[in-house]
């Protein structure tokens, strides 16, 4: 399960397949350097998203693969 604490490097290399979701919410994380040192609940923060709504569909992704 993705959470609000993990690091945005800790949910792609255990759950790449979610690649396609941060992209959808227009986050490029695979690229971002501070993705080792930020959490999901900073990173939506940051860029003014619904954390609530981002990791269910992080989570949703996450479950079917």
């Amino acid at each position: 399960m993705i959470t609000k604490e993990m690091t945005l490097e800790e949910i792609i290399r255990h759950y790449p397949q979610t690649i396609p979701v941060f992209q959808k919410f227009g986050l490029d994380c695979q690229d971002c350097q501070l993705a080792a040192f930020k959490s999901m609940d900073h990173c939506a923060e940051f860029h003014d998203l619904d954390i609530d709504l981002l990791l269910a569909e992080l989570n949703r992704v996450a479950s079917t693969a």
